[in-house]
Formats: C-alpha cells, sequence, structure tokens
C-alpha cells in the first residue's frame, strides 16, 4: 500500500489477556480517511471474565458496560457497514480471536478481513514501527488503551513510515 491507498485500522481492548475467556469490552477503528468510530460493548450473558489488572490498564469498569454498552449485534453491523473489505490491526492473534468473539455472540459473520498490520511493512518498516509509534503516541498526546485512540495511532504511525519511505525514493 502507498500513501494514496491509506488502509483502515482496527483495535479492541478486552476483559483480559486470557485466549479462553476474554472477551472485547471496546472495539476503535480509523478509517482511511482519519475518521474515528468506537464503541463500548455491553458484555454478552455468556461472557463472564473479568481481569482487574486489565482494567487499571484501560480503565473501563464492566459497570460503565452494562451502562453505556451496546449490544453485540449492534456493533457487529457497525463494524460490517464502515469498514472495506481488509481492515488491519497490530496484535492479531489478540483481535482476531476479539473479533471472532464478537461476531460469533452476534450471530454474524464479518464482511471484511483482519489481517496484520506486519503485511503491509517491509522488514526496514518493521524495525521502524515501535521507535515510531513511541513518538507518535508523545505527539498525539492521547491516552493509550483506548481502542479509537490506538487505532489512530496505528493510522498515524502508519502513514509516518509509509509516506516518509516513499519521499524518501
Amino acid at each position: 500500500m502507498t500513501c494514496e491507498s491509506i488502509p483502515a485500522f482496527i483495535d479492541f481492548e478486552a476483559s483480559s489477556l486470557d485466549l479462553i475467556a476474554s472477551y472485547p469490552i471496546e472495539v476503535g477503528i480509523c478509517l482511511p480517511d482519519g475518521t474515528l468510530h468506537s464503541w463500548l460493548i455491553s458484555p454478552h450473558a455468556l461472557w463472564r471474565d473479568w481481569s482487574e489488572s486489565a482494567e487499571r490498564v484501560h480503565g473501563i469498569s464492566r459497570r460503565t458496560l452494562q451502562a453505556d454498552g451496546h449490544g453485540v449485534r449492534e456493533v457487529a453491523r457497525r463494524l460490517n457497514e464502515l469498514l472495506p473489505p481488509q481492515v488491519f490491526c497490530d496484535a492479531w492473534t489478540f483481535d482476531s480471536f476479539w473479533l471472532h468473539r464478537l461476531f460469533r455472540a452476534a450471530n454474524l459473520q464479518p464482511e471484511f478481513q483482519l489481517e496484520s498490520i506486519s503485511m503491509l511493512l517491509s522488514p526496514q518498516q518493521v524495525r521502524e514501527w515501535s521507535g515510531v509509534r513511541q513518538q507518535v503516541i508523545a505527539e498525539l498526546g492521547l491516552p493509550i488503551h483506548r481502542a479509537a485512540n490506538d487505532a489512530l495511532i496505528l493510522h498515524t504511525t502508519w502513514k509516518r513510515i509509509t509516506c516518509q519511505d516513499e519521499a524518501a525514493e
């Protein structure tokens, strides 16, 4: 992909990092034009897992989810409506698990393919990613571990690395 064909990005926050019991509690997307969307997700009746340490990281309480969360079906439908055929994340193992869990609870299929950001990057860009990401976080001044903010950080980091490389050519 080039600067002219900017990808969409997605990020999840979850009840914990347990890849058996955890579930998505927030999803954020950054569309190619930089538009952000995010939803808190009301826990499905079968979702019981909760980690106090994860709550301290993302700052989202179970009470907040129950009060302000959107239903799994509503969130899954909105993702299908808004996302292009391919969307990218930076933690594919976790994000694909939470995406699957969300859509399964909603009894829907995603109409987009989730891919790892590493598929878009050269080996040199992969090596640069972490440092550039830290610069972007500092410059944006946004709290991390909130889904929309993290999706915007992915978008901005990708643009910085890709467009910088194209300008150098």
